[in-house]
């Protein structure tokens, strides 16, 4: 079974309510058992468009990468970050080889 991950690309603007954001969305991403790959790190714009943060978030499946989104938990997390930022966040299924 292929993984799932989120591909999230975003601009902090106001980093209190982000902060409450980040405080409540771990314990929702370990009920999911995602775990970040990359998160906020030094990076290079070879080609395109980026924002100032960016994060690779892992989980066990595609469909459970959709299941947190989607779930109650994350949407509470999620308002929390109204407002506080700008973001683009992608679900996206793994590559598995045939």
């Amino acid at each position: 079974m292929a993984k799932g991950y989120w591909i999230v690309r975003l601009d902090i603007t106001h980093v209190e309510p982000f902060q409450a954001y980040i405080a409540a969305n771990g314990a929702v991403l370990a009920q999911y058992a995602a775990k970040y790959l990359a998160r906020a790190g030094k990076f290079t714009v070879p080609e395109g468009n980026t924002r100032s943060r960016n994060t690779i978030v892992e989980f066990p499946s595609y469909q459970a990468a959709l299941d947190c989104w989607h779930s109650a938990p994350y949407q509470a997390a999620k308002a929390l970050r109204e407002g506080a930022c700008e973001i683009d966040l992608v679900i996206v299924e793994g590559y598995a080889e045939a």
